[in-house]
């Protein structure tokens, strides 16, 4: 069974329109919920996110309470991989052998957590992040860049 680990990057676009939306929105639609992975602390970063648009005036407050009704109802049912010990210390040992920032090796150390929980299942990290994708490369993920792998998306 094939997770797809939907990074900051990704996850967003269910919420916000920018390139790939169109394509995370028809993965995210085909796969079953408990085949969606995110870290816990994305839907966070999501909501700062659409704050911060909404407050700058690149978003109207009516397309923000919309789209932080979905995040709320999206994040929800789908897996969430929770920020302990093994996840923090994965992202310590990420900054200490790569260029990644915090809030990077973070998203992936969640990922590579959540691989060693679902054994028997293809992680596939999905990110439009080319810093985050070359690293889980290097992790032995195979990545999707919806923004440029549009094809590969479908299911």
């Amino acid at each position: 069974m094939n997770c797809y680990f939907l990074e900051v990057t990704a996850f967003i676009r269910l919420f916000l329109q920018e390139p790939g939306t169109d394509a995370l929105v028809r993965l995210a639609q085909s796969l079953e919920d408990n085949r969606k992975l995110i870290a816990a602390s994305t839907p966070l970063e999501i909501y700062a996110a659409i704050r911060r648009r909404e407050r700058s005036g690149s978003l109207s407050a009516e397309n923000a309470s919309l789209a932080l009704e979905i995040l709320r109802s999206e994040a929800a049912r789908i897996v969430q991989e929770p920020l302990n010990p093994a996840v923090l210390e994965t992202a310590r040992q990420l900054l200490d052998r790569s260029t990644l920032r915090w809030p990077e090796a973070l998203q992936l150390a969640a990922a590579m957590v959540a691989r060693e929980m679902f054994h028997g299942s293809e992680i596939f990290f999905v990110s439009a992040s080319s810093t985050l994708l070359e690293a889980a490369k290097g992790e032995g993920f195979q990545t999707i860049d919806p923004v440029h792998e549009e094809h590969l998306l479908v299911i």
